[in-house]
C-alpha cells in the first residue's frame, strides 16, 4: 500500500512539474500582438486571460487597440473572444530604400545631389520608344507622338520598354523605392519616334526633333541610331544645336572586342551630337561599343539598372544606355549655371571629363557631374 501511495505521488509530482515547466515555457514564448476589439477596448477581458499590466505595451487612444505580449495559448483564447474584433502578431517593417545603380555613382551624381543639383527645371526629351507615365518612379512632365495608329500614337505607351529604361537612367525620382536616376528633378518628355518593336525612321526622328526644338527642350536623348548617313537628319541636329539644344546621341552597339575602325551611328556622328561610348563597372570600353574619330565622351552602359514598364525594373546593356547618363549630367550642371549657352555646356562637360585611354574608344573620357560644376 505504502509503495502504491509513494508511485501516486511521484506521478503527481512530475504531472505538477511538468504543468510548471509548460506554463514557464509559455511565458517564455510570448509574441508582440496588436488586439483590436468589436466596439469599446475593456482591459477587464484582457486580465481574464491572465494578461498582466507589464504585458500591456500601448494603448491606442483614437482606436480601441492594444499592443500586448501574449503566449501562442493565450492568443488562441482571445481570438475566440466574441467582443474581439482582431487579433494580429506585430509584423515587422522597415525603411523602403531606393538601389543607386553603380553608373549613378560613377558619373558623380551623388555627390552633384549633395551640392544640392537635382536637374530641377531642365527639361529633356527622350526620343525613344515613349515612356510609361504611370511608373510610380517616374515623373513625366509631356510629351508627342509622331505615330497615328494607337497604341503607338500614344507617347506613354511603352510595350519595348526601352525608353520607359532611358528615362530611369536620367531622372529616376529620389522617392525610396526602385532606382535612383542622375537628376531625378529634370522635366522628362516622352517623345515616341519608335514603334512598340523598337523600330523606326530618319524621318520621325527628325519630327521629334522639330518637335523638342518647337516646345523648348532644353537636352534631347536619342538612344537610338542607324547606319545610314542622311542630309536631311543632319539637318535637324544641326538646327537643334544651333537652336540652343544640347543635342545627345548614342554612338551605338557595333563596335569588336579588338576596338578597332569607325562604327559610329547616325545622328552620333554629326558634329553637332555628342556622341555616347559606353564603359563597364570598372571603366573598361564594353566589347559593343562602337568606336571611332565621332565618339565624343563615355558613360556606364553595361548591366544597367533602371525602370521597366508596368511598376518593374530591369538590367540592360549599350550605348542607349551610355547615353542618358550624359543626358542626366547636362541637366545638374546646367540647373547650376543656367547662363551656360549648349556650347559651353558642351565644353565643360568634355574638359572635365575622367581621361580613360584611347579617344576611339572614350573620347574625352567618363563624363562627370561635380567635377563639371566646379570646373
Amino acid at each position: 500500500m505504502k509503495k502504491l501511495i509513494v508511485a501516486f505521488l511521484t506521478v503527481a509530482i512530475l504531472f505538477a512539474l511538468q504543468i510548471t515547466v509548460s506554463a514557464d515555457q509559455d511565458e517564455l514564448n510570448k509574441e508582440d500582438y496588436l488586439i483590436m476589439f468589436d466596439g469599446p477596448a475593456e482591459k477587464g477581458i484582457l486580465n481574464s486571460f491572465d494578461v498582466e499590466e507589464d504585458d500591456i505595451l500601448f494603448k491606442s487612444e483614437i482606436l480601441p487597440v492594444y499592443h500586448v505580449e501574449l503566449s501562442e495559448q493565450q492568443a488562441k483564447l482571445v481570438d475566440n473572444h466574441p467582443q474581439i474584433k482582431y487579433v494580429e502578431e506585430n509584423a515587422e517593417a522597415e525603411a523602403y530604400y531606393q538601389d543607386v545603380p553603380y553608373g549613378i555613382d560613377s558619373v558623380q551624381a551623388t555627390d552633384a545631389h549633395s551640392s544640392g543639383y537635382y536637374g530641377q527645371g531642365v527639361d529633356v526629351a527622350i526620343l525613344d520608344t515613349g515612356i510609361d507615365a504611370s511608373h510610380e518612379d517616374l515623373n513625366v512632365s509631356g510629351g508627342h507622338s509622331v505615330f497615328n495608329n494607337y497604341p503607338d500614337s500614344d507617347p506613354y505607351y511603352d510595350s519595348n520598354g526601352h525608353g520607359t529604361h532611358v528615362a530611369g537612367t536620367v531622372a529616376a525620382l529620389d522617392n525610396n523605392i526602385g532606382v535612383l536616376g542622375v537628376a531625378p528633378q529634370a522635366n522628362l518628355y516622352a517623345v515616341k519616334v519608335l514603334d512598340s518593336s523598337g523600330g523606326g525612321s530618319y524621318s520621325g526622328i527628325a519630327q521629334g526633333i522639330e518637335w523638342s526644338i518647337l516646345n523648348g527642350m532644353d537636352v534631347i536623348n536619342m538612344s537610338l541610331g542607324g547606319p545610314t548617313h542622311s542630309s536631311i537628319l543632319q539637318a535637324y541636329s544641326d538646327y537643334a544645336n544651333d537652336a540652343g539644344l544640347l543635342v545627345i546621341a548614342a554612338a551605338g552597339n557595333s563596335g569588336n572586342a579588338w576596338g578597332v575602325g569607325d562604327s559610329v551611328g547616325y545622328p552620333a556622328q554629326y558634329d553637332s551630337v555628342m556622341a555616347v561610348a559606353a564603359v563597364d563597372q570598372n571603366e573598361n570600353r564594353a566589347s559593343f561599343s562602337s568606336t571611332g574619330p565621332a565618339v565624343e565622351i563615355s558613360a556606364p552602359g553595361v548591366n544597367i539598372l533602371s525602370t521597366y514598364p508596368n511598376n518593374n525594373y530591369s538590367s540592360l546593356n549599350g550605348t542607349s544606355m551610355a547615353s542618358p547618363h550624359v543626358a542626366g549630367v547636362a541637366a545638374l550642371v546646367w540647373q547650376s549655371n543656367p547662363q551656360y549657352s549648349n556650347t559651353q555646356l558642351r565644353n565643360v562637360l568634355n574638359q572635365s571629363a575622367k581621361p580613360l585611354g584611347n579617344s576611339n574608344h572614350y573620347g574625352n573620357g567618363l563624363i562627370q557631374a561635380y567635377d563639371a560644376l566646379v570646373h
